[in-house]
Formats: structure tokens, C-alpha cells, sequence
């Protein structure tokens, strides 16, 4: 392998691990909220207060109504991040072996790296455009319909956003066992 795929690889995997660790609680939560939100609208004929403490969640309203736009565009530019170093770390690597977590992640992230792009700059234009740049909900409606998955029809909207909230919470979980383990041992302390 050339040195300078090598020093590629060290960076990918090195910024990769921080980003997870970073972005995996605002993560988690994007994912939980955004699945219980449609699927309980669609679905389950939840109510709009519940629809509206689960955007809450979403889109991080508890910490003001001026940080909206900031954490959705931190955790949307940390889910490209995710990606940008994720595709990294793919280059050049054959699929692991069978039934592993690694294998598991791969082909998970393979499959919804485009989903998960798109839902990340569309979710991030709809709320910046939305706040920022003065876009009236009519013309930000096709940053939030793409973000949902709506060309997909009524019907198939639920089931984009549980392969998307499904796939997050996939790649979560696989992830996290595959961080370093020293990560999580405590260090021996001198006495």
C-alpha cells in the first residue's frame, strides 16, 4: 500500500472515530425523534403536540430558539463529516469477514451514505434557508420534502424515513463496537 494511502487511511480512521464520538448523542437522538415523528403521524395517528415535542428534539429547539439553525447545521455538517471520513476508510478495503460488525457497518453505510447525504444537506438548507436567508415555508417546502423522502409518495414517505432513522441507528450501534477499546478501559493511575 502507497505511504500516502496509509497517512490517508491513519487520518480518515483517526477523524472518523472523533466525529462519532462527537455527533453519536445528537445522532441518536435525530434519529429516535425523527422515526417516532413520522411514523407517529403517519402511522400511528399521533397527535400534532406530540409531531411538535418530537421536532423539538429534532431539531434541538430545547437550547433556544436562536441555536435551531446552529445545532442543525452542526450535526448535519458532522453526519457529512461521518461520511466524507467513512468513505475514506472504504477505499481500497475488501468486505469483512461474514457476520462481523464491520461487515455489518460496511454494507449499511454502502447502502445509505447517498440517503444520509441527502437528508443531511436538505435538513440543513431547509433550517438555514428557513432562518437565515429569510425563505418563506412555500419555498423552502422542497429542501423539507426531499429531507422526508416525499417524492416517494404518501405512502412510501414512512418507509424512507425508517430505512434512513434505521440505517443511523445501525451504523450507531455497529460503530461503537468498533471503536478502539482503549477508548473505554480506565488508565492505571501511579500511586
Amino acid at each position: 500500500m502507497s505511504s500516502l494511502k496509509q497517512q490517508l487511511l491513519r487520518w480518515g480512521s483517526q477523524w472518523h472515530q472523533r466525529m462519532v464520538l462527537i455527533f453519536c448523542v445528537p445522532l441518536l437522538i435525530s434519529a429516535i425523534t425523527g422515526l417516532a415523528h413520522r411514523l407517529g403521524r403517519s402511522w400511528l395517528g399521533l397527535s400534532k403536540d406530540f409531531g411538535r415535542v418530537m421536532m423539538t428534539l429534532h431539531e434541538g429547539r430545547y437550547l433556544g430558539e436562536w441555536m435551531i439553525p446552529i445545532y442543525v447545521l452542526a450535526v448535519g455538517l458532522g453526519v457529512l463529516a461521518i461520511l466524507a471520513t467513512g468513505l475514506v476508510l472504504l477505499w481500497g478495503r475488501s468486505l469483512p469477514a461474514k457476520g462481523t460488525a464491520r461487515q455489518v457497518h460496511h454494507l449499511v453505510a454502502g447502502v445509505a451514505a447517498l440517503p444520509l447525504f441527502i437528508s443531511a444537506t436538505t435538513g440543513i438548507a431547509y433550517r438555514l434557508g428557513r432562518n437565515w436567508l429569510g425563505l418563506s415555508k412555500e419555498q423552502a417546502a422542497i429542501f423539507l420534502s426531499l429531507h422526508q423522502g416525499t417524492y416517494w409518495g404518501e405512502a412510501g414517505r414512512p418507509f424512507y424515513i425508517l430505512a434512513v432513522g434505521l440505517s443511523v441507528l445501525t451504523l450507531i450501534g455497529t460503530g461503537v463496537t468498533l471503536l478502539p477499546r482503549r477508548w473505554f478501559t480506565p488508565t492505571p493511575t501511579a500511586e
